[in-house]
C-alpha cells in the first residue's frame, strides 16, 4: 500500500558543490537549508538579516546591499535600552544607536561580498502578507510593537513581481554569474488565518514561477510541494504544527541533496554528516580504552579530512592521547 504521493524533483541546471560560495536569505527554511550546508563544510552565509519572511524586504535588502545604503534614521526603535531596525529582524540589534547602525553596516558588506563572489543566491518566501508604517514603509519584524502601530496589508502578485524585475535586473547585470535557486517555505503562517495562508503561499508560488520563466539564472525548488503532498500528515510537524519536524527536514534535505549535488558531493556531504555524529557522541566513561581507540581513529579521518575542509576547531578540541 502506498502512503505518500511522491513526485520526482529534476536534476539541477545549478549544480551545488564544495566549491560553491552561497548565501541563503529569507523564512526558516532558509536558515534550515543553510545550516545543513554549513555542517557539510560548504561556504554559504545563511540570514545575515535574521529571519525574513516577506518577498520584497528580502528584495529591499538585496538592493541596498548593492549599493552599500545607509540605515535609515526614522526606521530604528529603542526598547528596555535595546535598539532595533525596522528593516531587519530583531536577532540584528544594538545596545546604542551607533552600535546597530555599525552591526547593520557590516551585514550589508557582507552580503555584497558573497553576491559578487559567490555563485549561488538562495531566496525563501514566507508569506504575501506584510505589515507597513507610515513613516518608514514596510516592515521586515515589528518587534514586539503593538499591531495598532502598522497596517497590515497582502501584497498583490503584479506589485511583487515588479519589485523582483528591478531587483533581479540589477543582479543580472552587476553578478551575471550568480545563480538565484527560490523556494517557498514549509512553514505554516497560520497566525494570519488558514485560508489566508494558503491564499499566501499560493501568490508566492505563482511568483515564483514567473521569475522562473523571465530569467534564465533563477530555477525553483520544491519544497513547499515536498511538505504539502510527499509528507501530508501532522506526524512530520513539531509540536507547534507550524514548523517541519526534524524527520520532515532530513527528508527534503535528502531531496536537495539529489537534485543539486553530485554523487561525488553527496558521498563528500554523508561523509562528514558520520562525522558531526562522532564527534556528537558522549561515552559512558570517557576514559576507557575503548573510547581512546574510538578517539584516535576520529582524529585521524579528520586529520585526513583537514586537507580539504577546515576542521582544525574539531582537532584541537579533541586531541586525546595517543595509545
Amino acid at each position: 500500500m502506498q502512503w505518500s504521493t511522491e513526485f520526482t524533483i529534476p536534476e539541477s541546471q545549478f549544480p551545488i558543490s564544495h566549491q560553491s560560495k552561497i548565501l541563503s536569505m529569507g523564512s526558516c527554511f532558509a536558515q534550515t537549508i543553510g545550516q545543513k550546508m554549513i555542517d557539510a563544510k560548504m561556504d554559504s552565509l545563511i540570514n545575515p538579516f535574521g529571519t525574513i519572511f516577506h518577498p520584497m524586504i528580502l528584495g529591499d535588502l538585496l538592493d541596498h546591499a548593492m549599493f552599500q545604503d545607509k540605515m535609515e534614521e526614522n526606521g530604528v526603535i529603542e526598547r528596555d535600552g535595546v535598539f532595533f531596525y525596522f528593516g531587519a529582524h530583531s536577532d540584528l540589534h544594538g545596545f546604542s544607536k551607533e552600535d546597530l547602525e555599525q552591526k547593520y553596516t557590516l551585514k550589508l558588506a557582507q552580503v555584497k561580498e558573497y553576491l559578487e563572489t559567490g555563485t549561488h543566491l538562495i531566496l525563501t518566501f514566507g508569506t504575501s502578507w506584510i505589515y507597513e508604517t507610515e513613516e518608514f514603509g514596510r516592515v521586515a519584524n515589528c518587534h514586539k510593537i503593538p499591531q495598532k502601530h502598522f497596517r497590515k496589508k497582502l501584497v498583490s502578485l503584479n506589485e511583487m513581481s515588479s519589485h523582483f524585475d528591478h531587483i533581479f535586473g540589477n543582479i543580472s547585470r552587476a553578478y551575471p554569474n550568480l545563480k538565484i535557486i527560490l523556494t517557498v517555505s514549509p512553514v505554516r503562517h497560520i497566525k494570519d488565518g488558514i485560508p489566508e495562508n494558503q491564499l499566501s503561499k499560493s501568490l508566492l508560488r505563482v511568483l515564483c514561477s514567473q521569475l522562473e520563466n523571465k530569467f534564465s539564472f533563477v530555477s525553483y525548488f520544491s519544497a513547499y510541494e515536498i511538505m504539502m503532498d510527499e509528507l501530508r500528515d501532522y506526524r512530520f510537524y513539531k509540536k507547534d504544527l507550524i514548523h517541519p519536524s526534524e524527520e520532515a527536514e532530513d527528508y527534503i534535505w535528502e531531496k536537495w541533496s539529489k537534485s543539486y549535488f553530485s554523487e561525488e558531493t553527496r558521498a563528500k556531504a554523508l561523509e562528514l554528516h558520520k562525522i558531526k555524529l562522532e564527534l556528537a557522541h558522549r561515552p559512558l566513561n570517557p576514559k576507557s580504552e575503548a573510547h581512546q581507540k574510538f578517539l584516535n581513529n576520529l582524529l585521524e579521518k579528520l586529520e585526513r579530512l583537514n586537507r580539504e575542509f577546515d576542521f582544525s576547531k574539531e582537532i584541537n578540541s579533541l586531541n586525546p592521547p595517543r595509545i
